[in-house]
């Protein structure tokens, strides 16, 4: 089956029925709600759904562009609006990161190897001989695929742009034959494929990153401009384009490549510190609004730093367990008897556009600087947790509640991401965690009073809630994104928002106090985003087959709160383990 084969056969993602969505809206805030809140959530859902009401109406319309040729999925606008729509700024709040293993390879020759075989991973698509992506089976949506090279963002005012291959101003795969190195605060052109449209070899490759490390002075940094909120970076970036011809060309340089290569001189003096700077690193050396940025440091430590709004964990996750496989085990490359064509991109800057390139770089470096991140690696595995008898996502979702409510003594909304590949142009769904199952379980385990095996009949009642709520989401059964969408039409027709968009219920379970992800991968040692909230913590993690490692992430005012969460994981899963297994003694 050819790559993108198997999409039209996939079914549609199903669009709930306006009655469902807010009982299940119901069901899932109660557990965090007073009664009095409760109660006012209720109302204003009855009003909501009411016969011939705003819900009724809005729901309609989206029934009717479900139906239009050419749509995908009810989904698909709301996806658009969701990550292109958004004001504030997306380097550390929305792109996402990957930190590596450790390689043998030093900078450049590592950085060659990853750009070789990212390059044999496109040539697969290109082509489309790369098998469509399975799960039980089953083949699932490769869209995003499409979306990995030459694919950017383009900051607008009032709405950002994607810029990508496969669509009407760009049909097809990309064309494009050069990466953009991005060192010292220089960018440099350097053609990757040959005019016969061949690939370098990776002694070549290294050959030119040699070339352009040797070429690089101190640069102009206007990486730092894609730090912005959005609206200030269109405006900035319509300055620079009328400026100076030049910049404008030196922007479809970086806007056509395949994807950037970041080559930092400085050496991470911890895994810790090697996240960060992948998460929110120099932004003199950084071009955020790209799909695909790998980032190798001095010694060779390398990691990847994306753009959300077409991609999500599980694509790009695919891309690097392969291209990661492929460098394991390589040597350096020898000696190349050409280097490639490379070029500096120049640009042409006044005093104004400096001023606003360097009040960028210090506006990121003071917001970074207001992020608290820790790692945590625990000694559990998900094979002990199915020798348990116990879904290894429910596991680590209890534990995190567990941890959660002894740092803060409550529970809090929590978001976990639900991969919904499996439907046409599928992408990701919203689960909230909390259920009066959970609720239960934590005060069980708060309770010195309460006996093990009543916490133990907790625990496995809260699991098999958990695993029920999944099973839901990725049916396509969850309320959140539904409603979403719908308060999305009312504001694009110029409507006030219905009342149960202000509800208790609807503010308090979006109001994330945890927001979880997982995307294993035994090639990766950490992943992560920032958090999603004031009062957030960001909540990247893989749980293995023999370990579980995690990222976090927090406002500087949260730190001890997310201290004390990260103090509290490693007991709450010794915990969790030693009343699963005292019950298997039991059995015994």
């Amino acid at each position: 089956m050819r790559t993108f084969d198997a999409e039209d056969a996939l079914a549609r993602v199903p669009l709930p029925t306006l009655a469902e969505s807010c009982a299940r809206f119901l069901d899932w805030c109660a557990p965090l709600l007073t009664p009095d809140e409760l109660a006012r959530t209720r109302a204003a859902v009855a009003a909501f759904v009411a016969p011939g009401g705003a819900g009724e109406r809005l729901h309609a319309e989206l029934v009717r562009y479900d139906a239009l040729p050419g749509v995908q999925s009810w989904l698909d606008t709301f996806w658009a609006d969701r990550y292109l729509g958004r004001r504030d700024r997306i380097a550390l709040n929305a792109n996402f990161f990957f930190l590596f293993e450790d390689s043998r390879l030093g900078q450049v020759d590592r950085a060659a190897a990853l750009v070789e075989q990212v390059l044999g991973y496109k040539a697969r698509i290109d082509d489309e001989t790369l098998p469509p992506a399975r799960h039980g089976g089953e083949p699932l949506s490769m869209v995003q695929h499409r979306h990995l090279f030459s694919s950017t963002r383009i900051p607008g005012v009032d709405r950002d742009r994607a810029r990508t291959p496969y669509s009407d101003a760009h049909p097809g795969p990309s064309r494009a034959r050069h990466v953009v190195v991005l060192l010292r605060g220089n960018v440099f052109r350097l053609d990757v494929i040959g005019s016969d449209g061949r690939p370098r070899t990776r002694a070549e490759i290294a050959a030119g990153l040699r070339a352009v490390q040797a070429a690089a002075g101190p640069g102009d940094g206007v990486g730092a401009l894609t730090t912005m909120a959005r609206a200030d970076w269109a405006r900035a970036r319509e300055a620079l384009r009328d400026h100076d011809p030049a910049n404008a060309a030196a922007l479809e340089i970086v806007e056509s490549a395949l994807f950037c290569v970041c080559l930092q001189d400085e050496v991470p003096e911890s895994p810790l510190a090697a996240c960060d700077a992948l998460l929110a690193g120099n932004s003199a050396d950084r071009w955020f609004d790209t799909a695909v940025s790998l980032i190798v440091f001095g010694d060779g430590t390398a990691g990847y730093n994306g753009e959300h709004c077409n991609l999500d964990g599980t694509t790009v996750i695919a891309l690097l367990d392969e291209v990661l496989a492929g460098t394991a085990a390589l040597a350096p490359a020898p000696v190349a008897d050409t280097v490639p064509e490379f070029a500096a991109v120049p640009w042409v800057l006044d005093d104004r556009l400096r001023a606003t390139v360097t009040d960028a770089a210090k506006a990121f470096a003071d917001h970074a600087a207001a992020t608290a991140t820790t790692t945590v690696r625990i000694d559990f595995g998900s094979d002990r947790a199915k020798a348990l008898g116990i879904s290894p996502d429910a596991f680590a979702q209890l534990a995190f509640q567990v941890a959660h409510h002894r740092a803060t003594g409550r529970v809090g909304a929590t978001y976990e991401s639900i991969a919904t590949r499996h439907f046409r142009h599928g992408r990701t769904e919203a689960m909230r965690v909390v259920t009066p199952e959970i609720v239960a379980f934590t005060a069980a385990m708060a309770d010195p009073a309460v006996p093990a095996a009543a916490r133990r009949d907790a625990l496995t009642a809260a699991a098999d809630a958990h695993v029920r709520r999944v099973r839901e989401c990725r049916a396509g059964r969850a309320p959140e994104q539904h409603l979403w969408e719908l308060q999305m039409i009312a504001t694009r027709r110029g409507e006030p928002a219905p009342a149960l968009f202000d509800s208790p219920g609807w503010r308090i379970l979006r109001d994330d106090r945890l927001s979880t992800s997982s995307v294993p991968s035994p090639h990766v040692r950490f992943w992560g985003f920032g958090s999603t909230g004031a009062q957030c913590i960001g909540v990247g993690y893989a749980l293995m087959p023999s370990r579980f490692d995690l990222y976090l992430s927090t406002p500087r005012a949260v730190a001890a709160t997310m201290a004390a969460f990260a103090a509290e994981l490693p007991r709450a899963v010794a915990q969790m383990e030693s009343l699963l297994a005292d019950e298997g003694d039991d059995r015994g």
